[in-house]
């Protein structure tokens, strides 16, 4: 477990505010363009059509780049794509993705679109300079939730001729750990009423995955004890072997605010991984 200091935050979000923002800002020698509402479904029913999208973000003329596909949050019911301030203007490709949406979709649709989306980035990014061994998952809460169940439950992506321990991270933010409140609300159960099934994270646990970082707000002040749900996470994907999860609980930030100071910690993976 590994915690960071309200001052580090602090200091992390205020250098984030300064980045200049827009498609052709310059950073690293690099020119920033955002290509809007690109399919990654050509098939389906008009909702499908109509939210199965995303925008990239991406280095212009920089070979080789990292990408981060990223999942919005909005407890699977609402919520929208867009991409990070934090990730823009880093050297890092973003693919801010929208998927379908409860109650219009079920749950098996929402982490269909979540692998849907990835496998896209895995067939596409190649074709704007991106290095598809340097393609890592993320989201926050939501999001997160979505990140890990495709990243762990390999059956999803393997629809989609998907190894998902081809992913170079997974990195969900306060992301359910358990069966997602939404699902277990479908079922009548109340959002105090923890379950593990086949939509929780948590069965999943392998040796095998992809590297984990999971960040989680104050433990006092997240969502009906999400820290300690990813606590355990954590802990068993420790037991059961894996050699590369990471448990990170910013002190001071509750559910939403958690996610700005997050961004610090996925680049320095980020940065990390690609240097290995």
């Amino acid at each position: 477990m590994k915690k960071l200091h309200l001052l580090v935050c602090l200091i992390v979000l205020g250098q984030s505010l300064l980045l200049a923002q827009g498609n052709n800002t310059r950073n690293n020698n690099a020119t920033y363009r955002t290509i809007e509402n690109l399919s990654y479904r050509s098939s389906g029913d008009s909702y499908a059509l109509e939210r199965c999208k995303i925008d990239l973000y991406y280095p212009e003329n920089t070979p080789g780049f990292a990408t981060v596909v990223w999942f919005h949050g909005g407890g699977l019911t609402g919520g929208n794509k867009s991409v990070p301030e934090q990730l823009k203007n880093s050297g890092l490709a973003v693919i801010a993705v929208n998927y379908r949406l409860l109650p219009n979709a079920t749950l098996s649709d929402c982490i269909d679109d979540a692998a849907a989306a990835v496998a896209w980035t895995f067939s596409e990014i190649e074709k704007y300079g991106g290095d598809t061994q340097k393609i890592f998952v993320s989201g926050h809460s939501a999001g997160g939730y979505l990140t890990s169940m495709i990243g762990l439950d390999k059956k999803w992506l393997a629809k989609y001729t998907i190894d998902p321990d081809r992913i170079a991270a997974l990195i969900p933010f306060s992301g359910h750990a358990i069966s997602h409140f939404a699902y277990r609300q479908s079922l009548g159960m109340k959002d105090t009423q923890p379950s593990i099934d086949e939509f929780a994270p948590l069965y999943y646990v392998r040796p095998d995955a992809p590297p984990l970082i999971i960040v989680s707000g104050d433990r006092e002040m997240e969502m009906l004890g999400r820290y300690e749900e990813n606590a355990y996470f954590w802990r068993m994907m420790k037991v059961v072997g894996h050699q590369e999860t990471y448990l990170y609980e910013l002190d001071g930030y509750n559910h939403g605010a958690m996610a700005a100071p997050a961004f610090h910690i996925l680049k320095s993976h980020v940065r990390k991984i690609v240097a290995q």
